[in-house]
Order: structure tokens, then sequence, then C-alpha cells
């Protein structure tokens, strides 16, 4: 059981890309990681994660190019952000945990407390999404966006010079007892997802008829959560089982994947856009209904002359002449959307 404060015990079992820095002189090692590959002469640590690690920016990519294409859905450009930042974070780790920037290296305490400040900040951009549907600040405008924009800023800054003050001894902190990282990252972390999750539950039953995005947020805080209890507390056992190729490390990176994962599904399933700007698909569907409205107009007339020609424009209230045709015909409306 890890103490309040304390990374031993923690990176006992998994190997956070803290763990060189913090703990012990020397740093801390885990009992049981993957194992490395050789490739071009160069080793390459956690290869089983790396792999998920790519996977997971092209996927964040697709979701990043699908919010884009939403273009009247509340909160678009809030979200979007949070997903570039978790793409920059699993960027900087892929390149830590597979050792292409080696703990030994000069710049690695830099990588890390980069790594630490987008990790939180990261966090507090989803906070503040999670308050875009209350409209306090009216989404899309300047106050919304530079407010998270510039408070993300300044929250990474923040926690980028505590953590290479810690690594660096600056300022009295102290890389064997670093309780200030260790607070920021699981308490303050911890207590940003909860009030998002809390804001969503609110927001869902008490705005929205439609109650299923409350199975994607759950669907999403759960994967979050078995994924730390399996990174945290299961890591060697899997590490051992499988032989040293995989470890805790490769199923928490899954796991907070199909997390981020799902918070783009409940965004998607709480958004509606306006139809009227809506492209791709949703296009096609619409064109094909005017043909089919078209067909009804000419399937009315009951005569054997061919109809005049429909009109074209966006114009309503166009009533054919009763001449010629049967006087039961109906005032049809063609045009606009």
């Amino acid at each position: 059981m890890s103490l309040f404060g304390d990374f031993n015990k923690i990176c006992e079992t998994v190997a956070l890309t803290v763990c060189p820095l913090v703990g012990r002189p020397e740093g801390i090692e885990p009992e049981c990681y993957s194992r490395n590959i050789e490739i071009a002469g160069t080793l390459i640590f956690q290869p089983a994660t790396i792999i998920i690690h790519v996977i997971a920016l092209v996927m964040t990519t697709i979701m990043i190019y699908h919010i884009k294409s939403k273009y009247t859905a509340v909160g678009r450009k809030e979200i979007v952000m949070f997903f570039y930042l978790y793409m920059m974070v699993t960027f900087i780790e892929l390149l830590l945990v597979s050792g292409i920037i080696p703990a030994a290296s000069n710049v690695y305490p830099y990588f890390v407390a980069g790594h630490i400040g987008l990790i939180t900040a990261t966090f507090w951009c989803l906070l503040l999404n999670g308050f875009v549907g209350f409209q306090f600040a009216e989404d899309g405008t300047p106050l919304s966006l530079w407010s998270i924009r510039i408070s993300s800023v300044v929250v990474f800054l923040a926690v980028f010079g505590l953590s290479f003050a810690t690594f660096t001894k600056a300022a009295g902190f102290d890389p064997l007892r670093p309780l200030a990282l260790w607070i920021v990252l699981y308490v303050f972390n911890g207590a940003a997802l909860a009030i998002y999750f809390v804001l969503q539950i609110v927001l869902v039953l008490n705005t929205l008829d439609d109650r299923w995005p409350l199975g994607d947020i759950l669907f999403g805080i759960s994967f979050y959560v078995i994924g730390q209890v399996i990174l945290y507390l299961f890591s060697v056992k899997i590490c051992d089982t499988a032989k040293h190729y995989i470890d805790g490390l490769f199923f928490g990176t899954i796991c907070t994947l199909l997390g981020v994962m799902m918070v783009y599904k409940y965004w998607d399933s709480i958004t509606k856009e306006d139809l009227e700007f809506s492209v791709g698909s949703k296009q096609n569907v619409w064109e094909v209904k005017e043909l089919l409205e078209d067909d009804q107009v000419y399937s009315n007339y009951n005569s054997n002359y061919p109809p005049p020609p429909l009109p074209q424009g966006g114009f309503t209230g166009y009533q054919q002449p009763q001449s010629g045709y049967n006087n039961t015909y109906p005032q049809q409306q063609y045009g606009g959307y």
C-alpha cells in the first residue's frame, strides 16, 4: 500500500516516467517491467505499449477530424482543445517510455516536467469543458475559448515549474520527498476528473430528455478507473504472468485511450448541429428527400397532359393553375429546407 505523498511503492510496481527522478538518489526501478527490443542498434523499451501509443495518436486524429466537421455543434472548439492536449501527452509519453529520450540524458527532467504539466493541463481542460454545457459563457466566444486556453497554459507552466524544481532541488523542493508533486498528480487531477463526472451527470439529468449519454460517461470513467487499478495494483502480476512481454502500463494505456474515446462519444451524443450547415453524408440524405418530394408532386397529377416544369429556387407557396387538371389538386410547396 502506497503512503500519501510517497512514490516508492508506486514506482516499485509500475515504470512511470517520473520514477528515475524521485524517491531515491538513483531513482526507483520497478520489480518487473516489459522487456526491451533492439532496433538498428537502439534499445526500445515497452514495445507493446508503444504500439498502443501510436494507435492512440491515430484515433485522436480521427476524433479531432470528426469534431471539426460538426461545424455548429455546441462546445466544438472547446472540446477539441482537450484532444489536442491528450495527443501531446501521448506523444511525449511515447518518447519517454520507449527510451528514445534516455533517463540518463540531461534533457530527461525537462521532458518529464513537461509531461506532468501537460497531464495536469489536460485534466484541467476537461474540467472546464464540463462547464461549457451550462452556458456560463456562450460556447465559441472569445471569453469561453481564451479562458480555457490561458488557464490551461497557466496550469501547465505552474506544474512544469513545480516538477522541475522538485527534480533539481530548487526553491526548497526535494526529489526524495516530492509531496507537492504527488498531490498534483493524484489529488488535483483526480478531483478535476471527479468534478467533471458529476457535472455531466447533472447536465444530462437536468437538461436532456435522453438518458443514453449517461452510459457513455459511465463507460468512460469505468475504463479509466479499471486502467488505473490494473496499472497500480496488478502490474507486477501481469508482468510475471506474461513473462515480461507486457506489464500494467500496456493495459493502463489501453484503458486510458478507451476512456478518452468515450469522452468523445459522450460529447457527440449530447451535441446537435444545424442540419442546414451539415456536410458529407447528411447532405446526401437531404438531397434524396428532396427528390422523393418532387416525385410525390408529379404523382398527384391525374391527367393525360404532362405537368408543367417545377419552379427553380427556394420560394414557397407555389400553386398550380387549376385549368386542365383535376380540381382536387392540392396546393404544393417547393424549395427551401
